[in-house]
C-alpha cells in the first residue's frame, strides 16, 4: 500500500483544514486507517483512527470535538477534517494503514505510512 497525504498548509488559529490521504496498491477497504502527527522536537503521536468500514472512530483527547476522521473506500481515501485549529496543532501529519480492521492508537498497529504533510497554525 502506498499512501499520499495532502492538504496541509499555513493557517491562523481558529481556521479549518482538511487533510486527505490517498491509498494505492493492495486492498484498502479491509484496513483501519489512522492519522498521527509529529511536532518539532517531539515524538510522533496518535491523532485519530477509523475502522475499515468507517463506523468506529477513535481520537486523541487533545483533538476530540475539533477533528473528524472519515473515509471513502470507493475513492481509497481517508480524510481528517480539522476545525478550530490551535498553534499546538502545528506538526507534520502522517496517515497510516492499519494491520487490522479496528482502529488503534498504537503505532505498532500500522504497517504502512505516508510521507507526511505540514500543518502550521499561527496565533
Amino acid at each position: 500500500v502506498q499512501l499520499q497525504a495532502s492538504g496541509g498548509g499555513l493557517v491562523q488559529a481558529g481556521d479549518s483544514l482538511r487533510l486527505s490521504c490517498a491509498a494505492s496498491g493492495r486492498t484498502f477497504g479491509n484496513n483501519a486507517m489512522g492519522w498521527f502527527r509529529q511536532a518539532p522536537g517531539k515524538e510522533r503521536m496518535f491523532v485519530a483512527a477509523v475502522s475499515w468500514n468507517g463506523v468506529t472512530t477513535s481520537y486523541a483527547d487533545s483533538v476530540k470535538g475539533r477533528f473528524t476522521i472519515s473515509r471513502d473506500n470507493r475513492k481509497k481515501t481517508v480524510y481528517l477534517q480539522m476545525n478550530s485549529l490551535k498553534p499546538e496543532d502545528t506538526a507534520v501529519y502522517y496517515c497510516a494503514a492499519g494491520r487490522g480492521s479496528i482502529p488503534t492508537p498504537y503505532q505498532y498497529g500500522y504497517n504502512y505510512w505516508g510521507q507526511g504533510t505540514q500543518v502550521t497554525v499561527s496565533s
